[in-house]
């Protein structure tokens, strides 16, 4: 059982890591689009976040407060995201910088909060 959540974690990681990943490719690219891979990455990360949160196996803590913050980051993240990419798709313009770099940074902050809390 301890194997099956560590393989959940590594998913959950790699959702990150393609997330952030595409945000750092239309960062240096100067594109500062919202681009489909980011929209899988989230999708990940929430899937195998939501399954790290049960309490499985039996008998693990779990930080529900940081698993809340961390949730409720995801929720604006993919609104950024969601709204970015409609807006994009109706102008056909970049998404706005501010709107850009805010899923940046708060993807950073969700990745801190794991790592540091």
């Amino acid at each position: 059982m301890e194997l099956l959540r560590d393989v959940v974690v590594l998913v959950h990681l790699v959702g990150f890591a393609t997330l952030f990943g595409a945000w750092i490719t239309e960062l240096v690219s100067r594109r500062f689009r919202v681009s489909r891979v980011m929209d899988y990455g989230l999708l990940v990360s929430l899937l195998s976040g939501l399954a790290l949160a049960a309490p499985w196996p039996a008998g693990i803590e779990l930080n529900y407060p940081k698993l809340g913050i961390k949730l409720v980051l995801l929720v604006i993240i993919g609104g950024l995201i969601g709204t970015g990419g409609a807006r994009q798709k109706r102008t056909g313009r970049a998404v706005p910088r501010a709107m850009f770099y805010a899923v940046g940074v708060l993807v950073l902050i969700t990745a801190g909060i794991a790592v540091l809390w």
